[in-house]
């Protein structure tokens, strides 16, 4: 397969990854990084297809962000559940709309996991996190993330 045709199929993982739950980024690099050939390739735009579907959960959540204040204001009174979320919301919220938290939360999120990438894409979205820069940290972090996963395997 040649490099152009191995970007494009990792970059389409990528996206599919990042808002699909069910596939598996992680599995495609180490994969990726068996076959050998142009492993950096396929490791750079797995972390850009990674990253433009994170973009689409982070303005997803930015647009809706409105619509969801309103949702839980309504709903902060009915029962524990709403209760429990809000509690654990604005925490989460102020975290992130702080620069200096904000990305090094997202690059840690993007390299290790935790706190998963898909809920920090989200609360970034609404925290008011610069688009750009989420992008960056998120990026880098799941290019160090996936370099680790395939250079084992490259190596190999």
């Amino acid at each position: 397969m040649s490099s152009l045709a191995e970007a494009a199929l990792a970059l389409g993982y990528g996206v599919a990854s990042a808002l699909v739950p069910v596939v598996n980024a992680e599995a495609y690099a180490v994969i990726a990084g068996h076959r050998g050939g142009h492993a950096l390739v396929a490791v750079v735009a797995l972390a850009l297809g990674q990253t433009v579907g994170k973009l689409l959960l982070f303005e997803s959540a930015r647009r809706g962000s409105g619509r969801l204040a309103r949702t839980l204001a309504q709903r902060r009174g009915s029962g524990r559940a709403a209760g429990r979320a809000a509690r654990w919301t604005e925490p989460i919220r102020r975290w992130l709309s702080r620069r200096r938290t904000a990305l090094p939360t997202v690059l840690v999120s993007a390299a290790v996991g935790v706190p998963p990438l898909a809920v920090v894409s989200l609360a970034a979205g609404t925290a008011g996190l610069r688009r750009w820069e989420f992008a960056v940290a998120c990026l880098s972090g799941r290019v160090i993330r996936f370099g680790l996963l395939v250079l084992p395997a490259a190596l190999a």
